[in-house]
């Protein structure tokens, strides 16, 4: 026989030394961990006991809506058409004419027609208002209210005649100024001319607004 097969197999021993080493590795771990998750430990606690306290509520589902009737639509009645009642025209009889002895007809006698009266103004009617043309004369200021510089606006109501010729001036709304007011009313009154005021094509008396302004700037 061989001495191969008589060999006894060996049984490797671990080493003492390496286990050690491993334990001591292990335990360093351990503390180590536990000495991480140690403050955590409190705040896992609490949270547990959230979770624990914390209530569930379940929310009812909404009711059930049912839903709307069917609507039913009817159909709408049919129109019937109204017969259009025709007016027939009557039969005009003809005009009655007189006939002469030889058989010819007579015109008929047509009435006269009447012209309308021309109608004339009344002279002594009282007089109109009217807005009238009038042609002014380049106005004189006041000497009195120049130096002052006296300003304003005279509205002066005049009676002009059938020929444009003013009959009476009198005041309407004061300038504020009885010296502008005094001088336009006789400045209008002696040298200003109007157009007559008209009613059927006839000159008639009129009243008319007339409105003189004083400026200093205007001179």
């Amino acid at each position: 026989m061989s001495s191969a097969s008589l060999a006894v197999p060996r049984h490797v021993h671990p080493d003492s030394v390496r286990i050690a080493a491993m334990s001591a590795a292990i335990a360093i771990n351990l503390i180590a961990l536990v000495a991480v998750m140690r403050p955590m430990a409190p705040r896992l606690i609490e949270q547990a006991q959230r979770l624990i306290e914390t209530q569930v509520r379940f929310i009812p589902p909404p009711p059930k809506v049912e839903p709307p009737p069917d609507i039913e639509l009817t159909p709408l009645p049919k129109t019937v058409p109204v017969p259009r009642t025709q007016v027939k025209p009557q039969p005009v009889s003809p005009p009655i004419v007189n006939t002469s002895d030889e058989g010819t007809v007579a015109a008929i006698p047509t009435p006269p027609t009447i012209a309308p009266p021309a109608t004339q103004p009344d002279v002594g009617t009282a007089p109109i208002e009217a807005t009238l043309a009038y042609r002014a004369v380049p106005l004189k200021y006041p000497a009195p209210a120049l130096r002052s510089r006296m300003e304003g606006t005279v509205i002066l109501k005049v009676l002009v005649d059938e020929n444009g010729v003013p009959q009476d001036v009198t005041i309407e709304k004061s300038s504020g100024y009885a010296v502008l007011d005094r001088s336009a009313r006789e400045q209008v009154m002696r040298g200003w001319k109007f157009q007559p005021a008209t009613v059927s094509g006839h000159a008639v008396r009129a009243w008319a607004r007339v409105p003189v302004t004083f400026s200093v700037n205007q001179l």
